[in-house]
């Protein structure tokens, strides 16, 4: 019954939250900035995303799973023209039981890392970055993750203007090397984006982390409609979000849908 309403809920909680939007304040242009750079995936802001996703329901016991995600991103200037973009998301799931004979897991989930070389914005023109990501089986426990080492091509282009941001971020792993008797891995991620940024930094979201494995040629493609807002706790700049997840495609033991809540820790230069 839950999975039946939840989007109700989901479209529930954004209007209201909507519906109390401020109007936007002179003073808040600071973290304005923020908020457009916290956007765009390949700025010049150092953030640390902690990313906590539910997802309901698989298998013949309709299990969930709760995944953590810790995603620094971390800028790094090579010089006056060019900036490598290092995105790392390490994963720590908790999988319940999937069928009645497979028991519940909890550990490390695999890391995928993306380094991003991107030119310094000097205009409004389009932004983009080019680069490798690789797939790192830091998974403790063979439910968990591949088993496998990966690595394959990246790319992400985006345009903002007038609070919007729109884009583009894909990439293709190819496993290379691990465990011979697990499959291996060809998989491609391509997730468009879009969002509109309000003045007092409340932010809307639409996007889909879309995958298609190759090697068992199934889609998953999940819709995310979310909110998030900057805040300032003393120094610390904190951008809190929530977003409601449909699975619009998926294999036959994937998810119906899911829930995300989001905490970003903002550190401007």
């Amino acid at each position: 019954m839950i999975r039946n309403i939840f989007p109700y809920i989901i479209t529930f909680i954004l209007c209201s939250i909507v519906s109390f939007i401020p109007a936007a304040q002179a003073q808040e242009s600071d973290a304005q900035q923020l908020a457009k750079k916290l956007a765009n995936p390949v700025s010049s802001l150092i953030s640390v995303p902690i990313q906590n996703t539910y997802t309901c329901c698989t298998g013949a016991n309709n299990a969930g799973r709760f995944t953590t995600n810790i995603q620094p991103v971390i800028p790094f200037s090579l010089n006056a023209d060019w900036n490598l973009i290092v995105r790392t998301i390490v994963p720590i799931i908790h999988q319940s039981s999937p069928a009645p004979d497979i028991g519940a897991k909890f550990g490390l989930g695999d890391t995928v890392q993306s380094f991003f070389l991107s030119p310094v914005q000097k205009t409004d023109g389009i932004i983009w970055g080019v680069g490798s990501a690789f797939l790192w089986p830091t998974a403790t426990n063979a439910m968990l993750g591949n088993q496998k080492w990966g690595a394959g091509p990246t790319a992400v282009a985006l345009k903002q203007m007038h609070g919007w941001t729109m884009g583009m971020l894909t990439n293709h792993i190819w496993s290379f090397a691990g465990e011979s008797d697990r499959q291996n891995v060809s998989a491609t991620l391509i997730q468009p984006f879009i969002s509109y940024t309000f003045p007092n930094t409340v932010g809307l979201s639409l996007n889909s982390e879309m995958t298609y494995d190759w090697t068992n040629e199934q889609w998953t493609i999940p819709v995310d409609l979310g909110i998030s807002k900057v805040f300032t706790f003393g120094k610390q700049h904190v951008s809190l979000g929530v977003t409601g997840q449909y699975f619009a495609s998926k294999p036959d033991n994937g998810p119906d849908w899911g829930a995300r809540f989001t905490a970003t820790f903002l550190f401007p230069k």
